[in-house]
């Protein structure tokens, strides 16, 4: 069953990432998010073909990136969080103290992934509801730090969006987002949680779509 999830949240962020590419035709902070959607697309990708490829060195290697992906360009949702507000208008996010800042708290967020997750990756394959997987064999204790802080970023400008603009779909990708982390899911399955992540970043590069000018795209 999951193995079939994972194939589905794959091609789900491909259909994604061609939907956003053939609705923009200007490139700015935003379009970091194609990133992000390019790193699931991988992630989810590699997830699902676990039992084919087979335990063994040749997986391993396909997933040390997976991590990599996820410790370098998740944070980049700081910058598209960024661009978001400034195309919807809120003034105060064009000072080049609070772009910088940006920047400075995306740099953060990559270090502490790096520190706590990345810099001694050491993997182990594990086999759950049909999928074969390589995952950390020293996960990080406690909650996921850098997660959490790019969470309340994107909450946080989901916000302020949402009383600038009138458009509530980044603020309610990123609760849904919130609510299907913390709240446990009565279903064997460790794909299923994947779908409220999906969802964020349909709204995120619908947020695009939206706030970009009639004529830009």
């Amino acid at each position: 069953m999951d193995t079939i999830l994972y194939f589905f949240f794959s091609a789900a962020y491909l259909l994604v990432l061609i939907w956003g590419l053939s609705r923009q035709k200007n490139w700015n902070m935003m379009s970091l998010v194609f990133l992000v959607v390019l790193g699931l697309i991988y992630d989810n990708g590699i997830i699902a073909l676990g039992r084919f490829i087979g335990e063994g060195e040749l997986l391993e290697k396909l997933s040390v990136p997976r991590f990599w992906i996820h410790a370098f360009l998740t944070p980049a949702l700081v910058l598209f969080s960024w661009g978001a507000l400034n195309q919807g208008g809120v003034d105060w996010v064009k000072k080049a103290p609070v772009l910088a800042g940006a920047a400075v708290y995306t740099l953060a967020l990559i270090a502490i992934e790096y520190v706590f997750e990345t810099a001694n990756l050491n993997l182990e394959s594990t086999r759950e509801y049909g999928v074969l997987r390589y995952v950390s064999a020293e996960p990080a204790a406690g909650p996921p730090i850098m997660v959490l802080l790019l969470t309340a970023i994107l909450v946080f400008s989901g916000a302020v969006l949402w009383k600038r603009t009138g458009w509530k779909w980044m603020l309610v990708g990123s609760v849904i987002m919130v609510i299907g982390s913390a709240v446990p899911i009565p279903v064997k399955s460790s794909a299923a949680t994947n779908a409220f992540e999906l969802f964020l970043l349909i709204t995120l590069v619908w947020t695009k779509i939206h706030l970009e000018p009639p004529k830009a795209r």
